[in-house]
């Protein structure tokens, strides 16, 4: 080879080295990273009806899938299930967002066998999702395991999505999700969602979720606030609550406990009608707890519900309600019992307010992400509050009265790490 064929290949290479130094990265756009596909996606267990012999799953496709389908079978130690798999159609329905076009998919599996485990996969016959595997809960009274976090809200993919896969370290037996509203904080918004399944992942095709609405899911549309038309067809729930407030007002019944999901932002007085008689003459649960959004005791003084908690009360008071879970003011606070009940406030995203502590609260945080896990058996209820790192941040054990009517017993368990009380930067 010449000198001068030499000299222009060192300068072809040193042109493309230079090339290639210079070139930037495009970002991939949000109409590109959350466009559909026939595959199938934003997959999410939940339930419709008797979590011991049901379960319901919904998923998202492009519009241009036609028909899908969900097969489930008995889980095996081996591969042998699959030929055991039945098929059930699904229901489908058009999602129109701000990136795309999609549609939804649900099936709600019935005829299941109670404390068994279950795979399934959704698809169109061409495209499937893995298999996927959950636990029927147990018919009757068992004990039960469970989680609660309070607004995901924004960062969801980058900042909150350590904190409900640590979740998943710390209660790997979890049998559901309490979400207490603010899922997203631009509810009209499909990357934001998509965000939202990105962060859980594959926890939301093996564990059920348990979400409320909070005021995000309730943008202002023609001067009212009304749900945002992506929050229903993004999960299937039960329809046992108020007309018109179908898979926002409801609730279920597992294993000796009755998870009731209050709607905080519309029809209080009537919800509070329904609470009443739901709790009323052939209640046989052991236990009660319910979520809504908007607390009945405030982290913040100029964020107080007085017209909610002059409402709902003195119903708490009057089923002796056990545990509250809400969200909405984006700092930690649990009271002890008030009456016969625990009231808690937490939050799980990044985003923070600053704390006013209110005289009733036990322990509170500011500026911590935290979820919290609620476990029950028998007449014991163990309730932990803990950081995205894993570390226990608050405890309790409330103990059931013997005698029906009767107030509980709570035991204080508090740890040693100090209360983290500064402000989030900037405030």
């Amino acid at each position: 080879m010449s000198i001068r064929l030499l000299r222009w290949c060192a300068l072809l290479c040193f042109a493309a080295l230079l090339l290639v130094a210079n070139r930037t990265t495009e970002k991939v756009t949000p109409r590109e990273l959350h466009r559909p596909t026939a595959t199938p996606d934003r997959i999410i267990l939940t339930w419709a009806g008797d979590p011991s012999t049901t379960q319901a799953v919904t998923w998202r496709t492009s519009n241009t899938v036609e028909r899908a389908v969900a097969q489930i079978a008995v889980a095996s130690e081996g591969p042998e299930f699959v030929k055991q798999a039945r098929t059930a159609e699904a229901r489908s329905e058009a999602m129109k967002t701000d990136l795309n076009e999609a549609r939804s998919y649900s099936v709600e599996f019935t005829g299941l066998q109670p404390g068994t485990a279950y795979v399934y996969r959704v698809g169109d016959g061409e495209n499937w999702s893995e298999w996927n595997q959950f636990r029927t809960a147990a018919a009757g009274t068992a004990p039960l395991e469970f989680i609660y976090v309070g607004d995901a809200q924004n960062d969801i993919y980058s900042l909150w999505s350590r904190l409900i896969r640590q979740g998943l370290r710390d209660a790997p037996r979890m049998q559901f999700i309490v979400h207490a509203g603010d899922l997203v904080t631009t509810s009209t918004s499909d990357e934001l969602w998509g965000e939202w399944h990105q962060a859980a992942g594959w926890i939301n095709r093996s564990v059920a979720s348990f979400p409320t609405p909070g005021n995000h899911e309730y943008p202002q549309t023609d001067g009212q606030r009304v749900l945002a038309p992506l929050y229903r067809p993004q999960f299937t729930l039960p329809g046992n609550g108020v007309a018109g407030l179908e898979e926002t007002n409801y609730y279920v019944d597992i294993q000796g406990v009755r998870m009731i999901s209050l709607n905080s932002n519309e029809r209080q007085e009537e919800q509070a009608a329904w609470l009443d008689k739901l709790l009323g003459a052939g209640h046989t649960n052991r236990w009660v707890v319910l979520t809504f959004h908007h607390p009945i005791y405030s982290s913040a003084k100029g964020r107080d519900n007085p017209k909610l908690r002059e409402m709902w009360q003195p119903l708490f008071d009057k089923h002796k309600v056990d545990l509250v879970l809400t969200g909405h003011d984006h700092t930690y606070a649990r009271t002890n019992l008030v009456g016969s009940t625990v009231y808690v406030v937490s939050v799980s995203g990044p985003k923070m307010y600053v704390l006013e502590r209110n005289p009733r609260m036990m322990r509170a945080a500011a500026n911590t992400q935290l979820f919290q896990i609620v476990r029950i058996d028998g007449g014991t209820l163990q309730y932990e509050a803990r950081t995205a790192t894993g570390a226990l941040y608050d405890a309790f054990e409330l103990r059931k009265a013997n005698k029906r009517g009767s107030t509980n017993k709570l035991t204080n368990r508090v740890p040693s790490m100090p209360e983290r009380l500064d402000p989030p930067p900037g405030r």
